[in-house]
């Protein structure tokens, strides 16, 4: 599938600066710094309540800055938002696909948003399809899909742009096992093509998959970032040692999950 390059070079992609967002006086972003680079897929790691949604829809222009500096692809979320989301794809933690639709129609009417010609959109359209592994499923409606197939529609629609920026909040969030490993290798691929991801999730597993970056968050701060692996050794160091009930000495490979019990004192689920 061919990709459209929009950003290049080592600009950033998105830059946060002293970024807040407050809901009626409380802070759920709490005057976080952080930047993301062209080409890679960054992700925000946490428990639910952390903050990362709420920075992504900040990101995405669904809910104001509440203060600090955001810009979106060199530009400023608060007078170019219009511009910005021209260039997003945003795949949000729940499914809101058309029902009415059937699967082709759902990414053609979407495409008629960004004034996407019919030839064009129909094109695109069968592309994505294809990629997603859902050409067979065209003519069918949304609610005769799978849970991971609809995932994979939702992510499809929101490339029907070829956008710069893909946002993904949860994306493989109550998939089963089989149904999320063929959602990351899909991600991979749009990464290799070019892509910018940006990452939430609450699984260790798939932010050490897929992330090249990731910032580990708790209570509206970032309590940490950088690479996967690179963090687990130098917070957790590579193995970890527990005592079982009965006292038994018990070893394990240090993971991102150890990590975050590390910094916050429990684990990722809570």
């Amino acid at each position: 599938m061919t990709r459209q390059m929009g950003v290049g070079g080592t600009l950033d992609v998105v830059a946060a600066e002293d970024l807040v967002k407050e809901y009626d006086g409380l802070q759920a972003v709490r005057g976080i710094n952080f930047r993301i680079k062209a080409r890679e897929c960054f992700g925000f790691l946490g428990p639910n309540g952390a903050g990362k949604t709420s920075t992504v829809k900040m990101i995405y222009g669904l809910s104001p800055v509440s203060a600090g500096k955001l810009t979106v692809l060199g530009m400023d979320v608060r007078t170019k938002i219009r511009d910005i989301k021209r260039r997003l794809g945003v795949v949000p933690q729940e499914n809101n696909l058309d029902p009415d639709l059937k699967v082709l129609q759902n990414l053609l009417v979407y495409a008629s948003f960004f004034n996407i010609s019919g030839s064009e959109a129909r094109n695109r359209a069968q592309e994505l399809l294809e990629f997603f592994g859902l050409a067979d499923k065209a003519k069918e409606r949304v609610e005769s899909l799978s849970g991971g197939m609809k995932r994979r529609l939702t992510i499809a629609r929101a490339l029907i742009n070829k956008p710069d920026l893909l946002i993904l909040d949860e994306p493989t969030t109550g998939l089963d096992p089989q149904a999320r490993h063929m959602v990351w290798q899909r991600l991979r691929q749009l990464k290799e093509q070019g892509v910018t991801l940006i990452l939430t999730t609450h699984y260790m597993e798939e932010a050490s998959q897929l992330c090249d970056r990731l910032v580990i968050m708790d209570r509206g701060e970032i309590l940490v970032e950088g690479n996967p692996h690179q963090l687990v050794s130098e917070q957790a160091g590579e193995e970890i040692v527990e005592t079982s009930s009965s006292e038994e000495m018990i070893v394990h490979p240090a993971t991102l999950e150890d990590v975050f019990l590390k910094l916050t004192g429990r684990k990722l689920q809570d």
